[in-house]
């Protein structure tokens, strides 16, 4: 995969934050703030009931909808994800903000000993990965729970791995979410992060944000009932914390031995730190 596997040592950020308009803390050096900023203040409150209408409408075009905005590589980003997980002493697997739950069926394809439970609080998402589960005959090996990613319905230590797949910049309290992972995987267990970013060369920020901010709309107006869902989804690309960033935000979390792997040029992360033995 190209520029995929870069594996990038934890470096602290630097200084002089700020908040979006969205209340997410952003750092000044982060590129095409200036240009790209989501323009409406909203409350939490309101941005989860807002992230789960979206996904409630796109729901039926979830799966081409990855794909498009990361131009098919969603597939190789999540394999190279499931190749890092280890497991070695409960053999499970919470995914978190499973979606349609293709995080959970390619780990469970190449990783045949595991069990996985997927977590998610959009119904109609989860029904359609119920049925790609019951296709892959991992029925068996796979339950999917309609829950809370800060409220996961687990006790301390149930899992070797907690991982979330571009989810984690739709939920509000990100903090709160990597605590709640953290705390329902053993000592020594990993907490992964796999997320789209906005890339960091400016060459790659301008063809990434027309593509974003042009591409994209024409496509959603041709395949999406809801267009705006896709500006939505942009914007939530373009306004998420630098790789950086991210990577302190898991060690306030807790985390320790934090790592990220650079994908496709920096498009795309993989952050994987562990729970303190």
């Amino acid at each position: 995969m190209g520029g995929a596997g870069q594996e990038v040592r934890f470096k602290p950020a630097l200084t002089g934050r700020w908040k979006d308009s969205i209340g997410n803390s952003r750092h000044r050096d982060t590129p095409g703030m200036d240009r790209y900023a989501l323009t409406k203040e909203v409350t939490d409150a309101e941005k989860i009931g807002w992230v789960k209408e979206i996904f409630s409408t796109v729901f039926p075009k979830y799966d081409f909808l990855n794909h498009v905005l990361s131009l098919r590589r969603d597939i190789a980003w999540r394999r190279f994800a499931v190749r890092k997980m280890r497991f070695f002493r409960t053999y499970r697997l919470i995914d978190v903000a499973t979606g349609t739950g293709d995080l959970a069926i390619e780990a469970a394809l190449f990783h045949p000993s595991i069990e996985v439970t997927g977590i998610d609080f959009v119904r109609e998402m989860m029904e359609l990965g119920q049925a790609k589960i019951v296709k892959k005959k991992l029925s068996g090996r796979i339950r999917l729970l309609q829950g809370d990613a800060l409220y996961l319905p687990f006790g301390e230590g149930e899992f070797d791995a907690a991982a979330i797949a571009f989810g984690i910049r739709n939920i509000p309290d990100r903090m709160g979410a990597l605590k709640e992972m953290a705390r329902v995987v053993v000592p020594g267990g990993q907490v992964m992060v796999l997320e789209m970013t906005y890339p960091r060369r400016a060459i790659l920020r301008s063809v990434y944000g027309v593509y974003l901010y042009r591409v994209l709309p024409s496509v959603a107006r041709r395949f999406s009932r809801n267009p705006e869902a896709y500006r939505y989804l942009a914007d939530s690309i373009v306004n998420f914390p630098s790789p950086e960033m991210f990577s302190e935000k898991m060690e306030e979390a807790g985390l320790v031995e934090i790592k990220r792997y650079a994908l496709t040029l920096g498009v795309t992360y993989l952050h994987v730190g562990r729970k303190p033995q």
